[in-house]
C-alpha cells in the first residue's frame, strides 16, 4: 500500500514554520496543517554527540506541542543542524555571524543532520538523517552578495542549498539533497509507511 492511501484517515500536523519543510511535505502529496504553537525549551546537553542532537530536539518539539493529540492526529516535528569540525552551527544571530559561518564552511566538507519525530496520541518514533556537503572556496565578495541578497538568517549554517550559493558554490553532496533543505522526504516517506502500516 502506498503512503497516500495509508495516511488518508489521518489529520497531519506539521509543527514547523519553515517554508522549505512545508514545500517538501507538500511534495509527497500529503495534506497537512501547520501549527507551530509550542512550549518547547530547545536547550540540550552540550555533551550529546552532534549526530544525536537533531533527533533529541525534534522529540523535544513534539513533546512540547501546545495541546494533547486527538485520535487520528499525526504530528511531525523536525530539527536541522549544520556541523563542521565537530562544532554545531545554528542560525546566525546577525550579519557578522553569518559571514563567520560561511567563511568557516568555505573550501571544506561539513555535515547536515535532520532529526524527525512522528507522534500520535499513543505512539512516538524518531529518526535522523545525515548528508555530507562540500563547498568550494567562497570569496568574501560572494559571501557578502549572498547574505545581502538572500538574508539567510533563518537557516542553520547561514545558507540554503536551494538558493544561489547552492548553485554557485557546492561542489559535492553525499546523501539527501532534501535533507540539507530541512526535511529528508524520501526517508520520511519510508518511515511513515512503517509507522502507519
Amino acid at each position: 500500500m502506498i503512503l497516500n492511501e495509508l495516511i488518508r484517515p489521518w489529520s497531519v500536523i506539521l509543527a514547523s514554520a519553515s517554508p522549505r519543510r512545508q514545500e517538501l511535505l507538500r511534495g509527497l502529496g500529503i495534506d497537512f496543517v501547520v501549527d507551530t504553537q509550542s512550549n518547547t525549551d530547545e536547550r540540550f546537553d552540550p555533551s550529546l554527540p552532534n549526530a544525536v542532537v537533531p533527533e533529541f530536539l525534534s522529540r523535544l518539539k513534539s513533546e512540547g506541542f501546545h495541546r494533547p493529540l486527538q485520535a487520528q492526529e499525526l504530528l511531525i516535528t523536525a530539527d536541522t543542524l549544520v556541523c563542521v569540525d565537530d562544532q554545531i552551527l545554528g542560525k546566525p544571530v546577525d550579519r557578522d555571524d553569518a559571514v563567520r559561518m560561511l567563511q568557516q564552511l568555505s573550501n571544506r566538507a561539513h555535515q547536515v543532520y535532520t532529526g524527525v519525530t512522528l507522534r500520535t496520541c499513543n505512539r512516538t518514533h524518531s529518526f535522523c538523517v545525515k548528508s555530507d556537503v562540500v563547498f568550494r572556496e567562497i570569496t568574501l565578495d560572494e559571501i557578502n552578495y549572498y547574505i545581502d541578497t538572500y538574508k539567510p538568517y533563518d537557516k542553520a549554517g547561514a545558507y540554503g542549498i536551494q538558493e544561489w550559493i547552492g548553485y554557485a558554490a557546492i561542489t559535492g553532496l553525499n546523501g539527501s539533497y532534501f535533507n540539507v533543505m530541512g526535511l529528508p522526504v524520501q526517508r520520511l516517506y519510508d518511515e511513515l509507511v512503517k509507522f502507519l502500516g
